[in-house]
């Protein structure tokens, strides 16, 4: 029965869906979800203002994401019509006053200032385009569009329209010519006048049994990522041997998932990820089916075939284990301990009040007498960086792996870059960088270290980036004084003419020469 069955199903590919005892055991352990047809997105593809030919796109890749429709209910009674949600909008005041909905607006932090944007704003401010759009912009060499650039959640397979001949002689001459020319077409594409438009490339994807562009997304320039990197050949200290290169090429080698059998000229796939399910999926599936079945009881592990899921192919694992000892023994690794400094009690549990200490030295020393037990779990620090400056140029003083002089080196340069950019976002890092160098100058004592950086700064933002300058009067950021460490000779009325306009002072330094009687000279001498 079996054999006629199989021999029924031979002229219509009927033996791809056989399968042994065993492999459909393990397909009857794998959830799946409802699959559904894929709606085609009708347009015209346009080329110039005379061009235009009538297409049909499907998804041939999207992002599958988990769509859980999880609603709250009471914990005792299962149900949703007992939780009520009430949404009040109050003042940070200490009453917390309640606002109604209606006088809230949104608004929009620029610099320490808040714009408020109305939704009438934001509807005006939205891009409107014509309409659904599939229009080539160019022609450029395959060779140009790199595959690093492919980004998006989806791919796009373009047919011709059923049942135009028209249109299907006129885009098959479009696929082969950009085939036969190695060439792809850059698009500008919009689902619709809701939707913000995109740049992509189509090219050319031919089969024995049909021929399609397949498009896929562009970055803009604002998605670009780029970063500089010291090169690695001008290094000599990380320059590898032959011998070292040619393990490791043959490391890649062994664990290629690809398998050719020359003989018979075909190739294998030993790791197909489109027939592997998402993990995710299968987890989550799992944990619910036990939830429903079982109320009371905790879940369970996760199961073993899930977890092989992602395993490499047993075959390339046996392959890789000789390459994988010789990388091994040619690139030897060593443990380098790390001195550290012995601390004892007397420097963990510090005690300030002793008689006769030097209230100076227990003003510079008192961030690393209150942050000694704290230190002992920070993370090793050893210079500032980018990502958080602020941050790093405190704990550089606090561990004293640097001195001051260096570690405000190092922030001022970070302080740079971000103003470099001209960008709101980099410009808050600046002020808190700028707040924390003020901070620290003045619990060291090195006013003279700050008050000369705010001095250089102000000659160079105020011309060319006069609206940082606002934000940092704004914050009042100016020189240390007299008041907060007794050294400076800076008052505080001169830290307040300090951040008042160049203009501004002028006119106060003229008004001063006149009410002394001076003569032309000496208002000359002002200019």
């Amino acid at each position: 029965m079996v054999k006629r069955m199989m021999l029924s199903l031979e002229g219509e590919d009927g033996l791809d869906e056989i399968y042994s005892f065993s492999e459909s055991l393990r397909q009857l352990c794998v959830f799946k979800k409802i699959e559904r047809s894929s709606i085609p997105w009708r347009c015209q593809l346009t080329i110039g203002s005379n061009l235009s030919i009538e297409i049909l796109a499907y998804k041939s890749m999207v992002q599958e994401k988990i769509i859980t429709s999880w609603t709250v209910v009471d914990a005792r009674t299962l149900r949703k019509e007992d939780i009520q949600k009430e949404t009040v909008y109050c003042l940070n005041d200490d009453d917390e006053t309640e606002v109604p909905k209606e006088d809230t607006i949104q608004g929009f932090r620029y610099g320490s200032d808040i714009i408020p944007f109305s939704k009438v704003d934001q509807e005006q401010m939205k891009y409107r385009s014509e309409g659904k759009c599939f229009s080539v912009l160019g022609f450029c060499r395959s060779s140009q569009v790199h595959r690093k650039y492919f980004m998006g959640n989806q791919v796009l397979k373009v047919f011709a329209a059923k049942d135009d001949k028209a249109a299907a002689v006129a885009l098959s001459s479009l696929i082969h010519a950009l085939d036969e020319l190695d060439m792809v077409a850059i698009v500008r594409y919009a689902y619709d006048r809701r939707a913000h438009p995109q740049v992509g490339v189509a090219f050319p994807h031919i089969k024995d049994t049909y021929e399609c562009l397949v498009y896929v997304q562009l970055p803009f320039m604002e998605d670009l990522r780029l970063y500089m990197f010291s090169s690695l050949k001008n290094n000599k200290k990380y320059t590898p041997t032959e011998a070292q290169l040619s393990a490791v090429d043959a490391l890649i080698d062994s664990m290629s998932l690809i398998k050719k059998e020359e003989e018979e000229d075909t190739i294998e796939d030993l790791f197909p990820t489109t027939k592997i399910p998402n993990p995710q999926f299968q987890r989550l599936f799992q944990c619910l089916l036990h939830r429903a079945l079982h109320p009371q009881e905790h879940l369970p592990p996760i199961q073993q075939h899930v977890l092989n899921m992602l395993d490499p192919p047993t075959e390339v694992t046996a392959k890789c284990q000789i390459p994988l000892s010789k990388v091994k023994a040619l690139f030897p690794l060593t443990e380098v301990i790390k001195k550290k400094n012995q601390l004892t009690a007397q420097d963990i549990f510090q005690d300030n009040h002793e008689e006769g200490s030097n209230p100076k030295k227990l003003k510079t020393e008192e961030g690393g007498g209150h942050f000694s037990l704290s230190s002992l779990a920070e993370v090793s620090i050893t210079k500032v960086g980018s990502v958080s400056p602020a941050e790093d140029f405190r704990v550089l003083l606090r561990q004293k792996r640097a001195s001051f002089e260096e570690a405000s080196l190092q922030l001022i340069n970070h302080i740079e870059q971000f103003l470099g950019t001209n960008e709101t976002p980099y410009f808050m890092k600046s002020m808190d960088c700028i707040r924390a160098f003020r901070e620290e100058a003045i619990q060291f004592s090195e006013y003279q270290c700050f008050n000369s950086f705010l001095k250089a700064l102000r000659e160079k933002v105020e011309k060319q980036l006069n609206h940082f300058w606002e934000i940092i009067i704004q914050d009042g950021i100016t020189l240390i004084t007299k008041d907060e460490v007794s050294e400076s000779p800076v008052t505080a009325e001169e830290a307040k003419k300090f951040l008042a306009p160049i203009e501004n002072q002028n006119e106060e330094d003229t008004a001063a020469v006149l009410e002394e009687g001076g003569d032309v000279d000496d208002l000359l001498d002002l200019i």
